[in-house]
């Protein structure tokens, strides 16, 4: 079974993101950038996928600037036998990866995809669902833990009210919640193989996909500061401040 896992880099989450001057973006031309941490889980996965003998091969695939190639190398180093570039500066949207994505597993042919099921920095929660859609593929997404066999794969899934199961047919697409599994960490001897490990690169004119942006980002702004809290002798005058002043009794 060959698993196909995509990855994306972002702003690593333990930088405080700043916006630009202009409002246009966020500004990340000088910030740490890492693999977005749900598809360090989803590369995570389909390395014990292999680990136990299910998977024979992980395939990482990136969509973005060519500085994605440290991030599947971070991916090769986790435990991924290959990686793909689909290289593009252009300003990459849910649906356009997607497509990108479609064009990769056509060419791949996986049994199984398995992708984070949203972005730290945009925190779409698309691409797995439009992927899905336009392979003709099941899904099952925010999954609590994966349990593959011959033909099918079970999936427990967290929703509002707990935990839900559904067995779905293969080939079919995945995404990872954030109790899936804790991500190993990657020690140096397996960095540097990495570094040795196959790595294919392509355009998004190779693949024949027209990543034009659909949606345009009008305005870019930090949330608004909170203003100090105070402290309240009393119950009653805790009362009477939400009462008369902040007027939500």
């Amino acid at each position: 079974m060959k698993v196909l896992v995509p990855v994306k880099r972002v702003v690593d989450f333990n930088v405080k993101v700043r916006v630009k001057s202009d409002n246009t973006d966020v500004d990340i031309a000088t910030v740490k950038m890492s693999m977005n941490p749900f598809d360090e889980i989803a590369i995570e996965e389909a390395t014990r996928l292999k680990e136990k003998g299910v998977a024979t091969e992980v395939v990482a695939v990136s969509c973005g600037v060519a500085q994605c190639q440290e991030t599947l190398r971070t991916a090769m180093a986790i435990g991924a036998d290959r990686g793909v570039l689909v290289q593009t500066d252009a300003q990459l949207q849910p649906l356009a990866v997607a497509k990108l994505l479609k064009a990769v597993a056509d060419k791949e042919q996986p049994q199984l995809i398995i992708l984070g099921k949203q972005a730290i920095d945009d925190d779409a929660n698309q691409t797995g669902q439009m992927l899905a859609a336009l392979l003709g593929w099941p899904q099952a997404t925010f999954a609590n833990s994966i349990e593959v066999s011959a033909d099918s794969v079970k999936v427990v899934r967290e929703v509002d009210g707990g935990l839900e199961t559904v067995n779905i047919k293969l080939p079919a697409v995945v995404t990872t919640d954030l109790r899936l599994n804790e991500p190993r960490y990657v020690t140096l001897p397996n960095i540097m193989k990495a570094k040795k490990k196959q790595l294919d690169t392509f355009s998004t004119d190779d693949l024949g996909v027209d990543a034009t942006p659909r949606l345009s980002v009008l305005k870019v702004v930090e949330p608004a500061a909170r203003k100090a809290g105070i402290v309240v002798p009393d119950v009653a005058s805790l009362v009477d401040k939400l009462k008369n002043e902040a007027k939500v009794i």
